[in-house]
């Protein structure tokens, strides 16, 4: 299917597998929630279709772009995908047992109106399930994200429509860990040439190509100083942990 910014790990291009393992682990997170009528908000290229649509009664995903959604549509004639920008949902309220959308709402601009949204299109009793970026954790600004959040932040927009809110998080081992501190030495490598802070001072749009190209510079550079470690790297490396600053990611677990 093709649309590949470092924004969209990919599971052919080595140097992206330790990425594409973070995310994966979501989907192996949300196995035990998954019931009912099962949506999945900002699907993608349909990384975790395979694993949580046959234990949900019926499968709907949506993503922005046209080509993936109908891409999957052919892989996957039994579930159903549309394209759409969202908020808001084009779906009926309490429509949907389980939603799922993983490193999605960092790139909505109205993160608000979809949090809101996602609670009116829940049934009763309905579980949904974020991930999205540690903010404390991460290397530098990313041009593709409207925004990131501490635990606290995310806790907070959330507790303001739903009644419970449970703040987990997904952590690394040591062999992810090490991966991260490899990463982080030749991120600030980079970084030290910012002197005017360029990166929280331009505007998104013209940062995002020159973030793209270092970016996958310097999986590349990572996969061939350390081949062994970057191929090694598996979903099972990352784990699913309570609340805590040293999370990669935050999982949330919301309940209408």
């Amino acid at each position: 299917m093709g649309v590949y910014t470092t924004e969209i790990a990919s599971d052919k291009i080595p140097s992206d597998n330790p990425i594409h393992q973070r995310l994966l682990k979501a989907y192996y997170a949300a196995n035990p929630y998954v019931t009912g009528d099962l949506l999945e908000l900002g699907c993608g290229e349909g990384r975790g279709v395979e694993l949580l649509a046959p234990l949900a009664k019926s499968y709907t995903g949506i993503d922005k772009i046209k080509s993936v959604t109908e891409a999957l549509s052919n892989k996957y004639p039994s579930y159903k995908f549309s394209d759409g920008v969202f908020p808001p949902f084009p779906y009926e309220d309490n429509s949907y047992d389980t939603i799922v959308t993983f490193q999605v709402i960092e790139h909505v601009k109205k993160d608000e109106e979809f949090i809101k949204e996602i609670h009116r299109v829940l049934k009763e009793g309905g579980k949904a399930l974020i991930t999205t970026p540690n903010i404390k954790m991460t290397l530098s600004r990313n041009p593709w994200h409207e925004r990131e959040y501490t635990a606290d932040q995310l806790e907070e927009l959330c507790s303001r429509y739903f009644k419970s809110v449970e703040m987990k998080g997904i952590a690394g081992n040591e062999k992810v860990m090490e991966y991260y501190e490899q990463n982080k030495v030749s991120v600030n490598k980079v970084m030290r040439f910012d002197i005017f802070n360029l990166q929280y001072r331009l505007p998104a749009s013209i940062l995002r190509v020159p973030y793209d190209l270092l970016n996958r510079r310097n999986r590349n550079k990572l996969k061939t100083s350390d081949d062994e470690l970057v191929k090694s790297i598996g979903h099972e490396d990352y784990l699913v942990k309570g609340k805590d600053e040293q999370n990669l990611d935050l999982f949330c677990i919301l309940t209408k």
